[in-house]
């Protein structure tokens, strides 16, 4: 039997950590508590048994897999997929998975949508067509009005078919109010930061174009006068990659080591952003949108931003956050030091100013909202979901 509810297969590679997979967990939840069916394809990963709580229907395919011939046996099995549960819509969100999906809804007849999450590279020809399944949506959803301008000036997505939907945040887990005393004390004694300490943090995988080196470069010029202040980096580092050795190289020859912590990966971000007291996404190259600028306003922290690309259209400049020159080393530590001198107070109020700013344009529950939108316009009049 056919039900009258709207079906919505979501297809990602896998469900990792990433905006991506919080994405897609986040839009299942809002499909059914919008009184739809949420189904999601996908590798093996973290978020497999929250879906399954949460009711939505998991379905284990090697989506991961960039192999010609996994992509074309993969289109197979989503169609199958289509059929079997009477999908609406499939929502795909990666390059690799969008191929296999596209050829499937060719032939069920299918609604098709797209999301680009990235900045996709275009080194060569080949590159280029693969990205453009990305392009083959009744609508494409880009993360940033950076991205939406990529799509039709590189790629000449019409604007009638182009959406921006911004990433959110959930206001509730990322919560100044929240009791976090406890795990921001945990945290501080695992990273053997001094309480006394004041701290510029710098959340980002570590590799060149996050702009570490240029967080150091800069910090060097200001540590003499500042000699609470420590930074601190919050991120992983690619496996055999060198990368984090030549940071500690140059801190050594910098004589700043003793100043910097880099304490990998962390799963408590709330309490990692409420330890800071300045909070930098210096990237060198533009992000697609900036997810740890909205958390890290979102908790009431004033951010420091590189002026380009996604991350830059999260800021209100001298409001909810300052901007530089990307890659300016004067540009940014002036920034730095003009926070740096500010008392207390007013790093509590530029933070409170940071905080609404989030809670009217990028909350978690508007991506919701918005992404449902789309979903109608594509969907029978049938099955429109009731967007309260």
């Amino acid at each position: 039997m056919i039900s009258n509810k709207p079906v919505i297969l979501q297809v990602l590679p896998a469900l990792g950590t990433g905006g991506v997979e919080r994405g897609t967990i986040d839009m299942a939840q809002a499909i059914m508590r919008a009184g739809g069916i949420a189904i999601v394809a996908s590798a093996d990963g973290i978020w497999k048994n929250s879906l399954e709580r949460m009711g939505a229907i998991y379905i284990n395919l090697p989506l991961n897999s960039k192999k010609p011939w996994v992509i074309w046996k993969n289109q197979y099995a989503l169609e199958k997929i289509i059929r079997s549960y009477h999908v609406d819509v499939v929502h795909v969100r990666s390059r690799g998975p969008a191929w296999s999906a596209w050829l499937a809804v060719k032939k069920c007849k299918t609604s098709f949508i797209t999301t680009w999450h990235g900045v996709y590279s275009e080194t060569w020809l080949g590159k280029r067509y693969y990205n453009k399944v990305m392009t083959k949506g009744e609508r494409v959803i880009a993360i940033s009005h950076y991205i939406a301008k990529r799509l039709h000036d590189h790629y000449g997505v019409e604007k009638e078919r182009l959406r921006v939907i911004h990433r959110g945040v959930d206001v509730t887990a990322f919560d100044p109010e929240m009791p976090l005393g406890e795990r921001v004390s945990e945290l501080a004694k695992k990273w053997q930061i001094p309480e006394d300490k004041k701290i510029i943090l710098l959340p980002g995988r570590l590799t060149p174009w996050k702009g570490q080196e240029l967080l150091i470069r800069a910090f060097v010029t200001l540590k003499e006068r500042y000699p609470n202040w420590v930074c601190v980096f919050v991120g992983p580092a690619k496996a055999k990659d060198q990368f984090s050795k030549r940071l500690l190289i140059l801190a050594n020859q910098l004589k700043v080591r003793d100043r910097l912590y880099f304490v990998g990966d962390c799963q408590d971000m709330p309490a990692a952003l409420t330890l800071a007291n300045i909070v930098v996404v210096p990237s060198l190259k533009p992000e697609p949108f900036g997810r740890v600028v909205i958390e890290a306003q979102a908790m009431e922290r004033p951010v420091v931003v590189a002026n380009h690309g996604g991350a830059a259209e999260t800021v209100i400049e001298g409001q909810s956050g300052y901007l530089f020159e990307p890659g300016n080393i004067q540009s940014f530590a002036e920034i730095l030091e003009f926070l740096m001198q500010r008392s207390e107070p007013d790093l509590h109020w530029i933070g409170r100013l940071s905080r609404e700013a989030v809670q009217q344009y990028y909350t978690l529950d508007q991506m919701q909202r918005a992404t449902l939108k789309v979903y109608n316009e594509v969907l029978p009049d049938a099955k429109q979901f009731v967007i309260e």
